[in-house]
């Protein structure tokens, strides 16, 4: 299967707050609020949703292609990414900007603040799928991105008849009402945590039915609740892989649908497809970073296997490969 993920690709800031980020904030007071968080230490790591799905979905034994717009300083991340197994053929590289920055902030309870430079991200608008791959795609990801980007994105697949999975992320804080209605129609997939399937019935006006009645499958994922994913009128319980030890929770969900998809691009059941993901995104919570996990697939299915029963599906998948 030919996967085309497009999104944003970003170098990440991580920073670690030692304490909870709720003591400092005062209700009545937030209109004049000026708040400063003395950090203990920074990392850089490589990033942006795209590129980390695309990152494990190459972990996973797959060459998937990634779309992305980025700057002058993309040169040692594109080696990164190509020597992980990510064909980075169909990034577009703009040497008049920087490539896009994620700025994260994380307290002790694993609260996080955020800020996003769009950079070279910005420009992705100007850009479309047939600008970059010839063939058509057996399923394009559309994760956050530029917001006109993703609107164009998700027009184009249905004047083309690709299926797409849509994956608006943080972005639904941009997005509006209209917007979003228009990106999920028709998608073979909609895919979002809990907090962003609220912001979405809040400001399309639409319902859970009404979210199933557009996607073909919906996956709603609730942290360490695991997730719940809706397809034919059923509803899916997947619970979450408790990890060895939280690192950082920056990335998880982007793992999560590598694993997803890759257990779609095998033809597998839902609820496996669920569980890799599963089990994807508590690799990610190992770990500082979004691109330092890394499995060999059979140390992969014998952990699942730990806490899933596949029915011998991923031994068959392993024989075969």
């Amino acid at each position: 299967m030919e996967i085309l993920v497009t999104g944003s690709i970003a170098y990440d800031y991580l920073m670690r707050f030692p304490g909870s980020f709720q003591r400092h904030f005062i209700p009545d007071e937030l209109h004049n609020m000026s708040l400063s968080f003395l950090v203990d230490d920074m990392t850089k790591h490589w990033g942006g949703v795209a590129a980390n799905i695309a990152f494990t979905l190459a972990n996973f034994g797959l060459r998937p292609k990634l779309m992305g717009t980025v700057g002058r300083d993309f040169g040692d991340y594109r080696r990164w990414l190509e020597s992980s197994g990510v064909d980075c053929a169909t990034v577009i590289q703009i040497d008049e900007v920087f490539t896009a920055s994620f700025f994260a902030n994380t307290d002790d309870d694993n609260n996080q603040l955020a800020f996003f430079y769009g950079g070279a991200m910005n420009l992705a608008r100007d850009y479309r799928i047939a600008d970059v791959i010839s063939r058509q795609p057996d399923l394009v990801v559309i994760s956050p991105n530029d917001p006109v980007a993703m609107i164009n994105l998700c027009d184009e697949c249905r004047a083309r008849d690709l299926r797409f999975i849509y994956d608006p992320g943080q972005q639904v804080a941009r997005l509006d009402g209209a917007e979003l209605r228009r990106g999920l129609e028709g998608a073979y997939l909609l895919i979002v945590n809990i907090y962003e399937a609220s912001v979405i019935y809040e400001k399309t006006g639409y319902t859970l039915d009404d979210l199933r009645e557009r996607a073909e499958i919906v996956v709603i994922t609730e942290s360490e609740n695991g997730s719940k994913i809706y397809s034919d009128g059923e509803i899916i319980e997947v619970a979450a892989f408790p990890p060895a030890a939280i690192a950082d929770p920056t990335g998880a969900g982007d793992a999560y649908r590598a694993g997803f998809i890759f257990g779609l691009s095998n033809k597998l059941p839902l609820k496996l497809c669920g569980q890799i993901g599963a089990l994807s995104a508590t690799y990610a919570l190992e770990v500082v970073g979004t691109q330092n996990h890394k499995f060999k697939l059979r140390d992969f299915v014998d952990r699942l296997h730990s806490l899933a029963d596949d029915d011998g599906k991923l031994e068959r998948l392993l024989g075969a490969n």
